[in-house]
């Protein structure tokens, strides 16, 4: 479980830093992004919602779920955004469902922490 986590913060903020283009292959028809309270619904509109920033992980906390297959994974850290000089506190949390062998996101709920 912490390695699925693990692995897949990894990859998801390198890929969001590199080309968040390429985000699009995690998320599904019916996969959910709420930023900043803004819901959107799907791949293409996710990716389209997605702004650029560099993120800088802090924490990665892994529980499974009621049904012992999917994960909830909650991500702290600092971004920077649009090339900004003072970095921002975030969270952000997914829950991961498997299919085929590897895990999509289902939810996506993303904070900037203000104080």
């Amino acid at each position: 479980m912490e390695q699925v986590a693990q692995q897949f913060t990894n990859y998801y903020y390198t890929t969001f830093d590199q080309d968040r283009s390429q985000l699009g292959p995690l998320y599904r028809p019916q996969s959910m992004l709420t930023f900043e309270g803004a819901q959107t619904q799907g791949a293409q509109a996710i990716v389209e919602k997605l702004v650029k920033v560099q993120h800088k992980v802090d924490t990665c906390d892994a529980q499974p779920t009621g049904d012992g297959q999917s994960l909830v994974v909650l991500v702290t850290g600092m971004l920077l955004v649009d090339d900004g000089q003072n970095p921002l506190k975030f969270s952000q949390l997914f829950t991961l469902l498997p299919e085929g062998g590897s895990f999509y996101v289902f939810n996506d709920v993303f904070r900037l922490n203000y104080g």
